[in-house]
């Protein structure tokens, strides 16, 4: 048989990831907060988007859907690549023609097209952003090796003890605890140790009380030193934490010569301790979670599903602006840029319509599929996996992972990520439908709170209390579980109740 060479023509079907259904992807895993991060750097990089920074007449209607109406066929992001959605070569990703689009050269009218709404609006803003804010004036938190070294020159006037405090101070982490041998600070200096410890005694003198400690017992012992409870007892109960940390109340009063009553009152006095002094400095603001999803009750029945538009960015398209500059005697490499600049920006506007109707049919679904938990609690809350999502909306599951990922919904009963309505299923013993994982959590936790003093329930107890109910679960399940709660065993639980009696 000859080899030879041919040409065959061959036609085949293939899903290619362009840059703009790359865009389209990235944009649907991120929350709103980060979604006006990465809008705020295509504003800077394209000269045809605008952020709407003009104050509009009334409320715009954001994009919403009614729990309880019905939905239109749903829309996937690979449909994105499809003929009616992507620009071709010749044809501009926007309809501009000769006549609306033509500028009216009165300097008044600008054209825009809004991200979402379609809608056209002119006016500008003339806000100075060079103002300065009311926030430039609020005053600095003191840190804590600010704190230290403000205590270093007024208690130390020896040149050398407070060049080796400087370097001591420099050796604190965050929660006020001392990262490097004492030893390191003297062959840094030349100096003997006994005077690098000697200084170090001084600092441990210093506020807050406990800094400077080179591990936990120190810490807890220089805090109470500082209190003035420092004694035999005490001093027993810190070099035996091993034991208070396993509940061994019955050799830590062995150890320390007391009775359970003074036994209690030094361990109430141990944890009124702070074990990480440092803490109290450089600490950052909690940062609220911001909900990307609001979730309403309905007057007449029912849920009412919206995206936040507080969050939200506002991205309009110039195609007046466009139309002024195509017009001028542009050369082909010019012509070329602006050409994708106006594509770039097409698609980011269709990009972020998308993502809001994606987001909004699988929050809607997610309240469809619990709305048992929505209308009675967590015991009600039932398995659900991506893929029963993906199948009720038509949508693929990674594109339902994509959504619920880094997402929160504000609903009635409080905020929650997405995923957490997603759980694993535990079988009926019954034959009948599974229960969610979390229910079955929120069930052993409240068997646990509600066990009496002198009937603490084990794990095997606890099975058995399932199984009556109809939830077909291992001991191991539960101690997993269990454990995942930082709820101790039943053992130290009995421990614990006994020595409140």
């Amino acid at each position: 048989m000859a080899l030879t060479q041919r040409l065959d023509l061959r036609q085949t079907q293939a899903l290619v990831m362009t840059p703009q259904l790359q865009q389209a992807i990235k944009l649907l895993q991120l929350s709103n907060l980060e979604l006006s991060l990465y809008v705020e750097t295509e504003l800077e990089q394209n000269p045809l988007l605008e952020r709407e920074e003009a104050e509009r007449d009334g409320p715009e209607p954001e994009p919403t859907i009614d729990a309880g109406a019905d939905e239109q066929p749903a829309r996937d992001s690979a449909d994105l690549v499809g003929a009616d959605t992507m620009p071709s070569e010749d044809n501009s990703p926007l309809d501009i023609g000769s006549g609306a689009a033509e500028p009216a050269d009165d300097g008044t009218d600008i054209g825009y097209v809004e991200a979402g709404f379609g809608s056209a609006r002119g006016g500008r803003s003339d806000f100075d952003d060079a103002e300065f804010g009311l926030e430039q004036t609020l005053s600095r938190e003191v840190s804590l090796r600010e704190h230290l070294t403000s205590q270093l020159s007024v208690d130390l006037t020896d040149p050398v003890d407070r060049m080796i405090g400087l370097h001591l101070i420099d050796l604190i982490d965050d929660a006020g605890y001392l990262t490097g041998p004492t030893s390191q600070v003297a062959e840094l200096l030349n100096c003997p140790v006994e005077r690098v410890e000697a200084t170090l005694a001084q600092l441990q003198r210093f506020d807050p009380a406990g800094v400077f400690a080179r591990n936990l017992a120190e810490c807890l012992t220089l805090q109470l030193k500082d209190r003035n409870r420092w004694d035999p007892c005490m001093e027993a109960l810190i070099a035996n934490l091993q034991l208070l940390a396993a509940r061994d109340y019955d050799a830590l009063r062995r150890l320390c010569g007391v009775d359970t009553d003074d036994l209690h009152q030094m361990i109430a006095e141990i944890r009124a301790l702070n074990p990480k002094p440092g803490e109290a400095f450089d600490r950052e603001l909690a940062q609220a979670v911001t909900p990307d999803i609001l979730m309403r009750t309905l007057p007449g029945g029912g849920w009412l599903i919206e995206l936040n538009a507080d969050t939200l960015p506002r991205v309009l398209v110039n195609t007046r602006y466009y139309s002024r500059i195509a017009r001028g005697s542009l050369k082909r490499e010019e012509k070329d840029y602006l050409s994708e600049r106006l594509q770039s920006a097409n698609w980011l506007v269709k990009s972020l319509h998308q993502r809001a109707n994606t987001i909004l049919r699988v929050a809607t679904e997610i309240v469809r599929q619990q709305e048992a938990f929505f209308l009675h609690g967590v015991q009600y809350l039932r398995p659900l996996i991506l893929r029963d999502i993906a199948e009720a909306i038509g949508m693929h599951e990674s594109t339902v992972s994509r959504v619920t990922t880094n997402k929160y919904m504000a609903s009635p009963r409080g905020i929650y990520e997405l995923k957490y309505f997603f759980t694993s299923a535990i079988a009926s013993s019954a034959g009948g439908m599974a229960h969610s994982a979390e229910s079955v959590r929120f069930r052993i936790k409240g068997l646990i709170d509600n066990e009496a003093p002198d009937d603490v329930l084990s794990d095997d107890k606890i099975v058995e209390i399932l199984l009556k109910d109809g939830v077909d679960i291992a001991r191991r399940t539960v101690a997993k579980y269990r454990e995942a709660m930082r709820i101790p065993s039943s053992v130290q639980r009995r421990r614990d109740k006994a020595l409140r009696r």
